[in-house]
Parts: structure tokens; sequence; C-alpha cells
């Protein structure tokens, strides 16, 4: 989920050229300084296999001829343009270009726009000449290789609205003097770079700021409290850094700000009751924190705000009623705190409500029935909570729910019918006490993509039915008492594009007989990456047909009856980095093709009959994933005896 806005820079110059563009009556031969300056940027220039530069030619008038160039009426270069990302009949062009930024562009003292931006492969350092562009409003050169520090000349850039220098590997801090210098900038870019230590507190005189983006970097320090004196901030991402601290109650300064991210971080402390101040908030991500103690009531009244993400912190306490007012709010994520207490019952007043996570926590207490109300309702994630639920409420059938989430929430007995009139597409119901068999009705639920039943004390075989869903693509049933074949689940059809199978777990079950080799090769199979059967009663060979899977990543298939030769076909599922067969009745030897796959990272096959000597292999395989076979021999168990 990247919320920025240092994509949108084409657009932003369709914008601004024509307001920087002269006609061509107006011209007056180019300024032969500014020429000189140009041709020195280009003799730094060492591929140019896009042409950006074919036109800059000396014998040339560079205000007439030059692509890119614009001069005003005296023939000083006012606007340089040769951005990676250029239109071409209302198409994007990716270009690129190799070489530095010269020095000689300070030349240009009469510079409005420099916009080197997107051209991948610029490199080297911003040169301090850049700081005598003091006539300069528009500075882009993201989306480059540039390394080094920001020059502490741009101090004299006083007339700056827009500076973007994100995504390169500039390095050391932001300077204080510089950022107190730029009282004119409106938006400051410098997100994805090695930037470090503290946030200027003179960021706070940058008062017509509206766009901040500092994300990606390793800045610490504590956010300033200065910071509340950006009355006309709109962005703020300060994501993905390691600040510290608390957030200060001078946020409440902050009436403009649209979008608020400062996920992934260390800040400490509670949420401010200031925090409602934050009238134009419509997008608040702090997950990823440390933060504490309770959600303050005032939370409730944020009267724009659509998306609230606090999860993976250390919240306590209970839900504020006053939650119940977020009347604009469409996404909840509480997930992974420590939340206690009941749900209010306000939060069926919460209409526009799509997505509400509020799983791990510690919430307990009867659901309240009023949020049968919640129609806009699509993904619900009570997961992990001493819920007691017991049974999942009648009245969710009234919800139009595309994903439920009710693991470990203390659900049992059986299956509720109602589920097979559902949309559901997501259902996990894990690690709860349901039991009886799976129903033939499940076969209703076309719908489903996703369906976890794992943990659970379900026993039967699989019905036939269940080859009606066939837009299932992920499946987990592990840790039941299932029976039977797996001919059903195998061979179940596909909704063509979606249906084809990414992972299957029916480890820990009662699952026998062979597995056919013939249903492997269905089109359901050929996407799978995950095939886990560990822990049943399956007899016969490996099929030889596992290989055909070519997106396979990990093949568990431990603690069964299987015998026979492990296939040296395996060896064509070229991205398995994980084959597990242990305490099996395998034959034979280990076929060296499948012990040197590229990709592999764990092998296990201790605990057969294997015999021979273990093939010379490339992955560092311990010991321990060979004992129990008396016939192996060779590293890394003991060398094999030679006649």
């Amino acid at each position: 989920m990247e919320i920025s806005f240092h994509n949108n820079m084409f657009s932003l110059l369709l914008l601004l050229l024509p307001s920087l563009s002269f006609s061509p009556s107006a011209w007056a031969a180019c300024n032969a300084v500014d020429k000189e300056a140009l041709l020195g940027f280009k003799r730094t220039i060492t591929a140019d296999p896009s042409r950006l530069l074919q036109s800059w030619i000396s014998s040339t008038d560079c205000c007439t001829s030059w692509k890119g160039v614009a001069c005003n009426s005296v023939g000083r270069v006012v606007n340089v343009t040769r951005s990676g990302l250029v239109s071409d009949d209302d198409d994007l062009l990716d270009t690129f270009m190799n070489g530095t930024l010269s020095p000689s562009l300070g030349n240009l003292s009469y510079l409005q726009l420099l916009d080197l931006s997107n051209l991948k492969n610029l490199n080297g350092p911003i040169p301090l000449e850049f700081g005598k562009l003091r006539r300069l409003t528009h500075l882009f050169l993201n989306s480059n290789q540039l390394t080094g520090s920001i020059p502490a000349t741009f101090k004299h850039l006083s007339r700056l609205e827009r500076l973007f220098l994100n995504n390169n590997h500039i390095s050391g801090i932001i300077p204080f003097s510089v950022i107190g210098s730029l009282t004119a900038l409106t938006e400051l870019g410098l997100s994805e770079n090695q930037l470090r230590g503290s946030i200027p507190a003179t960021i706070g005189k940058l008062v017509l700021l509206t766009k901040l983006d500092l994300h990606a970097n390793n800045l610490s320090g504590s956010l300033p409290t200065t910071i509340g004196k950006l009355k006309s901030l709109k962005y703020l991402d300060l994501s993905q850094n390691t600040i510290k601290g608390s957030i200060p109650k001078s946020i409440r300064g902050l009436s403009a700000l649209v979008l608020l991210d400062l996920n992934q971080n260390q800040i400490t402390g509670s949420i401010p009751s200031s925090i409602s101040g934050l009238i134009s908030l419509q997008f608040c991500r702090i997950s990823e924190n440390k933060l504490t103690g309770s959600l303050p009531p005032s939370i409730g009244y944020l009267p724009s705000i659509q998306r609230l993400i606090l999860e993976n912190n250390k919240l306590t306490g209970k839900l504020p009623a006053t939650m119940g007012h977020l009347v604009t709010l469409t996404e909840l994520f509480l997930s992974n705190n420590r939340i206690t207490s009941k749900i209010p019952s306000s939060f069926s007043n919460l209409q526009s409500l799509q997505t509400l996570d509020l799983s791990r926590n510690h919430l307990s207490g009867e659901l309240p029935t009023e949020l049968a109300k919640l129609q806009n309702l699509q993904t619900l994630d009570l997961s992990f909570n001493p819920l007691g639920l017991v049974s999942i409420p009648k009245w969710f059938a009234k919800l139009k729910l595309f994903r439920l989430m009710l693991a470990k929430t203390g659900i049992r007995g059986s299956l509720p019918r109602w589920l097979s009139s559902t949309s559901i597409s997501t259902l996990d119901l894990s690690a709860n006490a349901l039991t009886g068999k799976l129903p033939p009705w499940i076969g209703n639920m076309t719908s489903l993509s996703l369906l976890n039943l794992s943990n659970n004390g379900l026993h039967s075989s699989i019905p036939a039915e269940f080859k009606n869903l066939r837009r299932l693509m992920d499946l987990d049933l592990h840790s039941n008492k299932f029976s039977g074949n797996l001919d059903t689940i195998f061979s179940k059809g596909t909704d063509d594009p979606i249906g084809h199978y990414n992972s299957i777990d029916l480890s820990d079950n009662m699952f026998a007989g062979p597995i056919n080799d013939s249903v492997l090769q269905s089109s359901a199979r050929d996407s799978i990456t995950s095939l886990v059967l560990s822990y049943n009663l399956l007899k016969g060979s490996i099929p030889k047909s596992i290989g055909k899977l070519t997106e396979l990543r990990i093949l568990k298939v431990v603690s069964n009856g299987l015998s026979g030769k492990i296939p040296v076909e395996l060896g064509d599922a070229m991205g398995l980095t994980t084959i597990l067969l242990s305490r099996n009745n395998l034959m034979g030897s280990i076929p060296g093709k499948v012990i040197n796959l590229n990709e592999l990272k764990e092998f296990d096959v201790s605990h057969n009959q294997l015999r021979g000597e273990i093939p010379p292999h490339k992955a560092i395989i311990p010991v321990s994933s060979f004992i129990g076979n008396p016939g192996l021999c060779g590293a890394p168990l003991p060398p094999c005896e030679r006649s």
C-alpha cells in the first residue's frame, strides 16, 4: 500500500510548460554562457541511447533548435526539461541517460525549471554550483542514481517551490539551514534515499508546504513539534524510517492534512487527543510502530476519515463508542494490538465501512446484532480474539460479505448451512472446534477462492460436490480427521483464468490411497506453488507428474507410506526450494538432478530405505536430512566403502 505523490511528475510538467514557454517571434539568440553551460552538461553524459540530447549541437541556436530548452525574450535559458518520461503521440516513452551532473549547469543564472528526472542512470553528486540558480522555482532530479549529500548551497534557492530528489542514493543529513531557507517551497520529495539524522525543526518555517514526502530513508529522532505550524500541509509521508518518540500534540495544527503516513517507524506513546484537529484527514496510517495506551475518544471526531490503519502496535483499552461517529470510514484496521472488551454497538453507524479488521486482540463478549446494518461491509476479520462465539451468529447471513475470517473465536459444532447461499470468496474458520462432516452443500459456495478449515475436528471424505468450487485457489484442511482419497480435491474444475490452485495443505489427516498421477496433470494444478500432504496414510509411489508442476516451490510429503523411487522427473520442477520426503518407505538412490535444483534450500529424505552414494550437491544440507537410511553414504554422511 504505497501512498505517495512523487509519481505524478509528468502530469505536473504538462501543467507547468505552458507558463514557461515563449513564442518563437520573441526569441533572441541563445546567450553564449547558457549555451556553453548546456554543452558542458552534454559532455558529462557518457551514453544517450534515447538521443535526448541529439539536437544539442553547438552550431545551432539552443533557444530555437534544442529540444527540451526554452528561453526568455532576451535569449536566456529559463527551462531545461530532459526527463526520462517523455510524451509521444499520447504515449509515455521510458528513456534513460548515463553520466553525471555537470557543475556548468550552475551558470544558467536565469533558469527557473530544471527537470532531469527519471533518467535512471545519472550518477555522482549534485554539484554545489546548483546553489547559484537563484531564480530556480522547480528542481526535479528524482529517479536517478545520484549520490552524496544535499548541497548546503541549496540554502540560496529562496525561490524554489518544488524540489524532488526522491528515489536516488543521497545520504547524509537533511541540512537544517537549507530547510529553513526554502520558505517558498510547496512540495518537497526526498523519499527512497539513504538520509539519516533527525527531521529539522526548521521544517516549521515552510508554511506554504502542501506535500512532504520523506518515506523510505534512515531518519531517526523524534517528530519536531514545529510540524504543527504547517497549516497548508495536505500530504505527509514519513513511513519506513526509524523515527522515535511520541506524536506531538501540535499535530492539531495540521487542519488541511489529507494524508498522514507514519507506517513502519518506532513511534511510542499514545495517540494524542489533539488528533481531532485533523479535520481534513482522509487517510491515516500509523501501523507497525510501538504505540501504547487507549484510543482517545477524540479519534471519533475526524469528519473526513476514510481509511484508519493502526495495526501492529501495542494499543490497549476499549474501543471508544465515539468511533461510531466516523460515518465516512471505509476501512478500519486495528489488528495485532491488545484492545479489550466488547465491540461497541455504535459501530453499526459506520454505514460506509467496507473492511473491518479487529483480529489478534483481546476482544470478548457478545457481538452486537446491530452490526447487521453494515450492508457495505465486504471484509470482516475477528480472528484470534477470545470471543467465545460457540456458533457463527445467524445475523451474519444478512451481511453481504466477500471475506469472513473467524479463526480461533470459539466456534463449535457443524458448519452453518446458511453459508451455502452466500457469495463469500475467503472463508477462514481455522483453529476452532468444528466437528461433523464436510457437507455436500459446500459445493454451492461457488465464489470461494480461499477455504481454511484447518485445526478443527472435521471428519469424513471430501464430498463429490467439492468439484464445483471452480474458483478455489487456496485450500487448507490440515489437522482434522478427513479420510478417503485425494482425487476429488485434485480434479476439481476451474473458471479460467481463475481457479488454479496456489496452495494445498492437507497434512495431519487420515487421507489414504495413492496419489493419482493423472489427476495431478489437470489444469487446476498447473500454477500450484505449495503442496503439503504430510502425516496421512498415503501409499504408492511419488507421481512423476509432480515434475510438471512448473510453479511448485514447496513439496512436503512427510510420514506417509510412500514407496518406490524418488522420481528423477521431480527435478523438472525447477523452482522447488523445499523437498521434505522423510519417514516413508522410499527406495533406490537420490537422483542428482533433484538434489541439485538451483533454488533448493531445504531437503530431507531421512528415515527411508534409500541406498547408494549421495550425489555431490551445492545446497548446504545437514546430516539429519539423510539419517535413517542404512544404505546411504557419502557427504555429509561417512564416505562410501570402495570394493
